[in-house]
């Protein structure tokens, strides 16, 4: 009778095993990535361990996601855009560990990226760097920077630019950044509501979102109808990941989703990353498709602002400096 118990409960543990779940919490525009990876990811894991993996999806601002994870939402693993939604899981949660970002290759970004515009067939407003979004007449489309990664890239790109331009003259990068801000058109929550906003609600003569994003839409809309342009000066935007700790070690998760995130990295997947026009590491696949990016003189945020939190905290705070120059612009 015990004999035959434990075979039962081994069998179950077994199937159990088998249809082992992991959920991904991610950012707003990451959703055909995903769907793109996660059957590579299952083939993958079921080559190496005879194990099927069934992986969920879950997609929104970054900045949402991680509030959602604060609050309860049981995700095995983040693949964010930008280190302080990942960080608020250690300062707020203690859901990792403070050096979560040693834990993997690049400061545990698989793939990067930067922001580029994406403009109408003929770029009839002749847009061509940052100045000329703070020109009189252009209206602009990008995320919300209170409640999206992608935003707060767009935002920070536009003043280190402005900084480059200026050589730190604040009077004249707040200035720039007011007029900049005032042309806002629409704050969409996240990059894929801003996308639905420039491309098929047809608002705004640019959207400004990451480079990867905007060659995918073009692609996906109609190339003969958009273009895309690359400023000479942008952003060094990071594709952050991590497992969430405490997440795994209670669902018994974290090999599993250790491997989901070390996969990236290989040279297989570093191929289908570029294949949605992100940047990669992989120095084979670096050299294969050096024609797919053009050169941009990549910009860090910590050489400007200290850190990310302390852009955090000066300019996307409540009584920051975002709502300074938004104030400013409204009263032009």
């Amino acid at each position: 009778m015990r004999v035959w118990l434990s075979l039962i409960l081994l069998a179950v543990t077994s199937v159990a095993t088998a249809q082992q779940t992991i959920l991904n919490s991610s950012y707003d525009i990451a959703r055909e990535l995903f769907q793109a990876y996660n059957p590579e990811f299952q083939a993958y894991w079921k080559e190496q361990t005879g194990e099927d993996i069934n992986i969920k999806q879950s997609h929104a601002g970054s900045s949402k996601q991680a509030r959602a994870i604060l609050q309860g939402l049981e995700a095995d693993v983040v693949t964010f855009n930008q280190v302080t939604d990942v960080n608020v899981l250690h300062d707020k949660g203690n859901l990792i560990p403070e050096d979560w970002n040693q834990r993997l290759p690049n400061n545990a970004s698989p793939y990067y990226s930067t922001t580029a515009f994406l403009v109408r067939k003929g770029n009839p407003k002749d847009i061509q760097g940052w100045d000329d979004l703070a020109k009189e007449g252009v209206d602009v489309v990008f995320p919300n920077p209170k409640t999206s990664g992608n935003g707060r890239y767009t935002y920070l790109a536009a003043w280190m630019a402005a900084e480059e331009q200026f050589g730190g003259d604040e009077n004249k990068i707040r200035d720039f950044m007011t007029r900049f801000l005032g042309n806002v058109a629409v704050f969409d929550s996240g990059g894929r509501s801003a996308t639905v906003t420039f491309a098929e609600r047809e608002i705004g003569d640019v959207l400004i979102s990451f480079e990867s994003e905007v060659n995918n839409i073009r692609k996906e809309y109609g190339t003969g109808d958009y273009e895309v342009v690359v400023p000479k000066t942008s952003v060094l935007a990071e594709f952050p990941v991590s497992v969430v700790d405490d997440v795994v070690d209670e669902r018994g998760t974290r090999e599993v989703a250790t491997a989901y995130l070390e996969h990236l990295y290989d040279k297989e997947i570093q191929e289908l990353l570029t294949t949605f026009n992100y940047r990669v590491h992989h120095p084979e696949v670096v050299k294969a498709t050096e024609d797919q990016f053009p050169p941009v003189k990549l910009l860090k945020v910590e050489d400007y602002f200290g850190s990310w939190q302390n852009a955090q905290d000066t300019h996307f705070a409540s009584g920051g400096v975002l709502d300074e120059l938004q104030a400013q612009a409204r009263r032009r």
